[in-house]
């Protein structure tokens, strides 16, 4: 008997594509936002319709304002979805993790940097563009109020990464959440703790 229920199933599915639409609907594209979808519960049976249904969604934004106009859209979009469905009562929306914003100190940046190139090949450092990565690590610098520096080191076979760049496949490779990542063990092993010695050596000595 659908028709003497309110599925929320349906209402579940309408809101993930309404969702899909903040980021590229209402950021600008100038702007960076992301907001995944990473997980939709709802029901055990196949026959018989749930009384619930879940969404666990992620955003990250580098901009303040532009983390409040998604988290704003996100709850305006979930309670019209609601309403336009009938649900008898309105959506919970409970938090689950926020991470702070990893910002690199500059002149710690800089001292890391200059320590890491006066120990490491050449060509082999280089600073990044900013990347969408969540990381707790933010929460140190912020929450402490102390200078912090975040860094990347490969761990890909060489001649795989080369391979992928000749073939411009670098997507394809499996990153550090995907049970194919398998990182060359040395030297990442040796790249990893030297680069702690080095950073932290240069913090001690200054």
């Amino acid at each position: 008997m659908p028709e003497a229920c309110i599925d929320p199933v349906v209402m579940d599915a309408s809101t993930v594509m309404r969702l899909r639409t903040i980021v590229s609907r209402e950021v600008a594209p100038t702007d960076s936002a992301v907001v995944t979808i990473g997980a939709l519960q709802a029901g055990t049976k196949e026959n018989v319709i749930p009384d619930e249904a879940i969404i666990k969604l992620n955003v990250r934004t580098f901009d303040e304002g532009v983390r409040k106009h998604v988290l704003a859209a996100i709850e305006r979009i979930v309670n019209a979805e609601a309403a336009a469905s009938g649900a008898p009562r309105v959506p919970e929306i409970t938090p689950l993790d926020r991470y702070s914003m990893v910002t690199n100190d500059p002149d710690a940046t800089n001292k890391v940097v200059d320590a890491f190139r006066q120990n490491f090949p050449d060509g082999s450092v280089e600073q990044t563009k900013p990347t969408m990565a969540s990381e707790d690590f933010g929460c140190f610098g912020a929450e402490w109020h102390t200078p912090a520096v975040f860094w990347f080191f490969g761990g890909d076979d060489p001649e795989v990464l080369d391979k992928a760049k000749k073939d411009g496949t670098l997507n394809s490779l499996p990153t550090n959440h995907n049970p194919r990542f398998a990182p060359v063990i040395h030297p990442t092993l040796e790249t990893g703790v030297k680069a702690l010695v080095v950073a932290a050596y240069a913090w001690l000595t200054s």
